[in-house]
């Protein structure tokens, strides 16, 4: 089925702009053919957004217009919910997405900027009396221009969860989108052009390939707070990088989910749970439930059933309703990690489900992966402690609770873990020995846009989601008077 090939250019100070470099394309992962140009950006393009995102901040009334800000984010909720099969199809049709997890990623976005809508009128201060004829007020204000660094695998929701808070605070923005959402990024800026309550130059969107302009977000004296989504190999250059202008960086980083499956679990609920956990886009996801720790008295019996599960997984396109795994993101990543598994197997791991690289004819254009299953003893293996990235799951027994505990908090991450026990105290009980920022019990990635949510340890800092993502984008100022 061909498509019309579609281009997008950033969208700098109210305006398409193209760089000097020419059109690069965008493919589908699930067949490898082109869907369209971008124009590749660069730290001239980051300047120029720069430029007019300190502008629309220090000239307009964005700043100081709670109720402004309130209204221009329910009008934008309002276009985003206009465009939602536009976005899910784009999804779909360039990220990899099978159409439940497009749409399951899209209707996060209006729900976000609604929920910061609230947030921008209920951003209060305080006023104490600290002596007589003396009062302190206690203030919050924009901090100023927010860059934004979105990952590929949800561009389009994780561009909104910094943009909304950012936009609810009164701070402009800088957002760089990733190559491989270029086209998300040309729906997305299509969508805030619409929007008249947004005042020009306020949200600026480039596109780019590499690290240039990202690189000069980051080191931008005029960019006082970054927001990042990525890898924590990143995430740490991030921060050294920042480091040299003391700037702001909050950052959700990279992740390896536990299920902690109690022999008291619904069997069934946290067999199809986990199936999924490791289905979802294709496993590229920082809540992917990569590591499965079962009690020894229900381990045979619930690996063999993953096991059959998992080897049936059908791959296919998100244009195939059968379909049950999407593509990967490209070929690289199916090669990266597929490395990754056999240095796992030559290092004793053993093959429960050895999926691997897609084997049908039909999907030889494509970058699929069909999910693999490893049972492991040595939680010090990379297998474990690295975040893989893609539909690979590592099992291991335990015999406590004590030890579940302890195998679960055994790496440096810390985003998120599920818990699955039927009995009354347990779950709440082992959720507060886990390092980890989200909790899920008898279920996976309960995410919300109404509470918090980030990582411990090397999985991230600050939150986004709930009342806590204003904060980033803010900085308190103390007006002392004496009025004696």
């Amino acid at each position: 089925m061909g498509h019309q090939l579609q281009q997008a250019r950033h969208w700098i100070d109210g305006e398409w702009t193209d760089s000097q470099s020419p059109g690069s394309p965008s493919t589908d992962p699930a067949t490898g053919e082109q869907i369209g140009t971008y124009t590749d950006g660069g730290k001239a393009v980051a300047e120029a957004a720069i430029q007019a995102a300190v502008a629309a901040f220090e000239t307009g009334a964005w700043r100081e217009d709670a109720m402004l800000r309130a209204t221009a984010l329910h009008r934008l909720a309002d276009a985003y919910e206009a465009r939602t099969d536009d976005l899910i199809d784009t999804l779909c049709l360039e990220n990899g997405k099978l159409r439940g997890e497009a749409a399951y990623e899209v209707h996060f976005i209006p729900r976000a900027l609604r929920f910061a809508a609230g947030l921008a009128l209920h951003s209060f201060g305080r006023v104490t009396g600290t002596k007589p004829g003396q009062q302190s007020m206690s203030i919050r204000q924009p901090v100023g221009v927010a860059g934004i660094i979105t990952p590929w695998n949800s561009p389009a929701y994780l561009s909104v969860r910094s943009l909304a808070p950012a936009l609810a605070a009164g701070c402009a923005a800088v957002v760089k989108m990733p190559a491989q959402a270029a086209q998300t990024a040309r729906v997305m800026s299509e969508i805030i052009a619409s929007v008249a309550e947004l005042p020009r130059g306020l949200v600026n969107i480039f596109i780019e390939s590499g690290s240039e302009g990202a690189r000069h977000l980051v080191g931008s004296p005029r960019v006082p707070v970054i927001s990042y989504t990525g890898s924590t190999a990143v995430g740490r250059v991030i921060l050294a990088d920042a480091a040299a202008s003391l700037k702001r960086v909050g950052a959700e980083l990279g992740g390896k989910t536990p299920h902690l499956i109690f022999a008291d679990a619904d069997f069934d609920t946290a067999l199809e749970t986990v199936v999924a956990s490791c289905t979802v886009f294709a496993g590229q996801f920082c809540m992917t439930g990569s590591r499965v720790l079962v009690h020894d008295a229900i381990a045979d019996r619930f690996l063999e059933a993953l096991a059959r599960r998992l080897d049936q997984v059908r791959p296919g396109p998100a244009a195939d309703p059968a379909s049950e795994i999407g593509p990967m993101i490209d070929k690289a990543s199916v090669s990266r990690v597929d490395a990754l598994v056999e240095d796992a197997l030559a290092a004793g791991a053993k093959p429960l489900v050895r999926g691997g690289p897609a084997t049908d004819p039909a999907l030889a254009g494509g970058a699929f992966y069909r999910p693999t299953l490893l049972e492991v003893t040595d939680s010090s293996l990379p297998i474990v402690q690295q975040e893989v990235f893609g539909p690979v799951q590592v099992a291991q027994r335990f015999s406590t609770e004590d030890e579940a505990v302890a195998l679960a908090n055994a790496t440096e991450y810390g985003l998120s873990a599920c818990v699955w026990s039927r009995d009354a105290d347990r779950p709440l009980r082992v959720a507060r020995r886990l390092d980890a920022g989200l909790i899920s019990v008898n279920s996976w990635a309960n995410l919300a846009v109404e509470t918090e949510e980030g990582g411990w340890k090397a999985s991230g800092l600050g939150r986004l989601g709930g009342v806590a993502s204003i904060d980033d984008f803010t900085e308190y100022k103390q007006i002392t008077q004496n009025h004696g």
